[in-house]
């Protein structure tokens, strides 16, 4: 293998202009790692935050790396790896620390247990579409709020990656999906893709939005709500949540404080995807979940722009910030 790839590193916090490619060094691959050849990049909101500065984390820098989440095809193993195998497809994300293993670049090595099988059935482009968002979809909706067939489920923000996996999950699981959105450009995409209801909130309220879910559930209520906006609007949304449901907060989008809602019984619980994928089982899992439906046709990862090559990474990031695009932004290589 060539020992230097095409990188992207970014050496201040910013805006995309602060993004560049460069060429960076690729280690051969240690014990417990696989070195991968990238294939397209699936971009998430948590990356432009990361470059600007506003993450839960912070960058190393100089030359912070970046990227979770990536599809391609392993070139080689360290001493102990077992699987994957070489050429085998695979796609990227557990436990990734970004300044050092981000996966923006033309080659990486990472972990072992930061990759996980691809079906040979799934082209490049829908793997770097779906494993943030589906896993997290996965493990919010079903393994913390506890959705279950029959259930109503909130999704707020729902032309985000993540919001329009959501939809699907709960369909397979035989939930009705209410969702919404801020503009009523998406509405009818978002029908398409399994929502029940779509409620437009750009000229709204959110205590709006929960009497309009109450009234769509017949006067119960959402059993789950999923949510990655926050802010003020929080607590007049929980309004639309059934007694005893869950509320389940997995973005910060707006980022002002939010109060505790005041109609109790419920639960709110705090959703972190690294969590989940971070252990084996969690991985066995969310990755058998993710893979099945992916194989089946169940899943779609609806992606609303692919952009080729590295030096598009300003343009891609761009558009993300611009929210003018449904589903995730990939940049092909």
């Amino acid at each position: 293998m060539t020992n230097t790839a095409r990188t992207v590193l970014f050496h201040e916090v910013g805006g995309p202009d602060v993004l560049t490619v460069e060429d960076a060094p690729v280690p051969d691959p240690g014990p417990g790692q696989v070195a991968v050849r990238v294939q397209a990049l699936g971009l998430n909101r948590a990356e432009a935050l990361f470059r600007a500065g506003t993450y839960y984390y912070q960058p190393s820098l100089p030359a912070s790396r970046l990227g979770y989440e990536a599809a391609g095809v392993v070139e080689a193993v360290g001493e102990g790896v077992t699987e994957p195998a070489v050429g085998d497809p695979v796609t990227t994300g557990p436990g990734i620390e970004m300044s050092a293993q981000g996966v923006y670049a033309e080659r990486v090595v990472l972990p072992a247990a930061s990759v996980v099988p691809r079906p040979a059935t799934v082209d490049p482009v829908t793997g770097a579409a779906a494993w943030l968002t589906y896993t997290t979809a996965y493990g919010g909706l079903l393994e913390t709020g506890g959705l279950r067939p029959g259930d109503h489920v909130l999704i707020t923000g729902a032309s985000s990656g993540v919001g329009t996996a959501a939809i699907q999950v709960a369909r397979r699981i035989g939930a009705t999906p209410i969702v919404t959105t801020r503009t009523e450009a998406k509405r009818k995409r978002l029908l398409e893709l399994g929502a029940a209801e779509v409620i437009v909130t750009a000229d709204t309220t959110a205590e709006a939005v929960a009497e309009e879910v109450r009234r769509l559930t017949g006067g119960r209520g959402a059993e789950v709500m999923f949510d990655a906006i926050g802010g003020p609007g929080f607590r007049p949304l929980a309004e639309g949540l059934a007694p005893g449901g869950s509320m389940v907060v997995y973005g910060w989008l707006d980022r002002r404080p939010a109060e505790i809602p005041w109609n109790w019984p419920f639960t709110i619980h705090t959703y972190a995807n690294q969590v989940l994928t971070s252990t084996p089982e969690g991985r066995r899992r969310s990755t058998a979940f993710l893979n099945a439906g992916l194989a089946d046709g169940g899943f779609r990862p609806v992606v609303g722009e692919v952009l080729d090559g590295l030096d598009r990474i300003r343009d891609a990031h761009r558009l993300m910030e611009s929210n003018a695009h449904l589903g995730k932004i990939v940049v092909r290589l």
